[in-house]
């Protein structure tokens, strides 16, 4: 059996939205992340959405938001792979091509989601001092995270 490869990480293009909302929804068996990705759209609060293409299907997509603080900080979420694709790497390869491009731009993302996941894409677990309405325990960071201000307030979306 011939093993495929998904394209190259890209943008999302207009008229993919659907596409993308089922990937959502299966990958998270349900909408409440369908729902989530729509308002951070309503509220013009996502920096980017990349997708994974594959075979002309979405088989990935990352939803990068404006955090409210600190300023200038973005947030990874949601992310996901379609779940007939998960377990073959495709995450973790997608998720450290957007921790290498933080990296390499100076930019600052900040995730909550499994430790043991993220830190093999390049994040690590985010200071004791910061404190978030979200898990700290469960967020990570890459990039620089020189800042005084010490509290995470993601988009209003993400309430």
């Amino acid at each position: 059996m011939l093993f495929k490869s998904p394209d190259f990480m890209r943008a999302l293009k207009r008229g993919e939205e659907p596409s993308v909302d089922a990937l959502i929804a299966a990958a998270f068996g349900g909408k409440t992340e369908v729902g989530l990705v729509a308002n951070l759209r309503k509220s013009r609060a996502i920096a980017g959405e990349m997708v994974l293409p594959m075979d002309g299907e979405i088989v990935g997509y990352a939803a990068l938001s404006h955090m409210i603080s600190p300023k200038g900080w973005i947030a990874l979420s949601p992310m996901a792979i379609h779940p007939d694709h998960q377990g073959r790497g495709f995450g973790r390869r997608f998720v450290g091509m957007i921790a290498q491009w933080a990296e390499l731009s100076g930019q600052t993302v900040v995730v909550v989601g499994d430790p043991a996941f993220y830190t093999r894409c390049g994040f690590t677990p985010i200071d004791d001092d910061f404190t978030s309405t979200n898990a700290i325990d469960r967020t990570l960071i890459v990039g620089p995270a020189k800042t005084k201000i010490r509290t995470l307030t993601y988009p209003k979306a993400f309430a």
